[in-house]
């Protein structure tokens, strides 16, 4: 329902650290925020390419966490509409222009006896640098 607004069209910028890769803003495909222990993945693909799940943060109201650490996290929530970054590495820097960002996120909810989320794809610009 909520799927074709999980990758956000403005945000999609090179990483802030100088290293290669790119940050991504996304949002929660579910009409009620949970807690972090129930993200189960936001699953990145970049140019047709899946990023490794080792090689991505995942940041929500200035909160960082790599995402093998989600599942102990009791204290944090991601809200329904709440941005979130996805920071990711790649092994080159990221060219200028239009790149194909799809994301798919699974959410583990209780009431649900099958795993939630949705997937969303889009051609984001990434600009230059200056």
């Amino acid at each position: 329902m909520f799927d074709k607004y999980i990758v956000c069209e403005e945000g999609f910028r090179a990483r802030d650290d100088g290293r290669p890769g790119g940050v991504v803003e996304v949002r929660m495909p579910y009409y009620r925020g949970l807690g972090l222990s129930m993200v189960e993945a936001v699953d990145l693909t970049l140019d047709g390419v899946p990023v490794p799940s080792s090689r991505t943060t995942f940041t929500v109201h200035g909160n960082t966490y790599p995402f093998d650490r989600l599942p102990e996290v009791f204290d944090d929530r991601w809200e329904m509409g709440e941005r979130a970054e996805l920071a990711f590495e790649t092994d080159e820097p990221l060219a200028p222009g239009e790149h194909d960002v799809a994301v798919s996120v699974r959410l583990r909810i209780s009431y649900m006896p099958v795993p939630g989320g949705g997937r969303d794809r889009k051609l984001l610009i990434l600009a230059g640098r200056n």
